[in-house]
């Protein structure tokens, strides 16, 4: 699985999509509190922190002015050093602006 490469974490912020109980149970084993809302068709219902999962907010409006770029967003750069500057460019005119 590729979740089994995933760094040490102590939470794991995802939206409901991720809402599976074979998920859950693999993020218990490692000791990672899931912040995942529960769906609407979820007969066993999970709490999960609300503050964390409103900050996740922030990170995808990043990501989807980052895609903006259509050098970021389809990586046209093959080297990792030139995708990299292209990243942090593009960062510059987003949060400049």
């Amino acid at each position: 699985m590729l979740a089994d490469r995933l760094p040490p974490a102590r939470y794991l912020v995802a939206d409901k999509a991720y809402d599976a109980d074979h998920w859950r149970a693999w993020l218990a084993r490692r000791r990672i509190r899931a912040v995942i809302p529960n769906r609407s068709n979820r007969k066993r219902t999970f709490r999960f922190d609300a503050k964390r999962y409103k900050d996740r907010n922030a990170i995808e409006r990043m990501f989807g002015r980052l895609t903006d770029f259509r050098r970021v967003a389809t990586r046209y750069d093959k080297k990792a050093d030139n995708f990299m500057a292209a990243l942090c460019l593009a960062a510059i005119v987003c949060y400049w602006i």
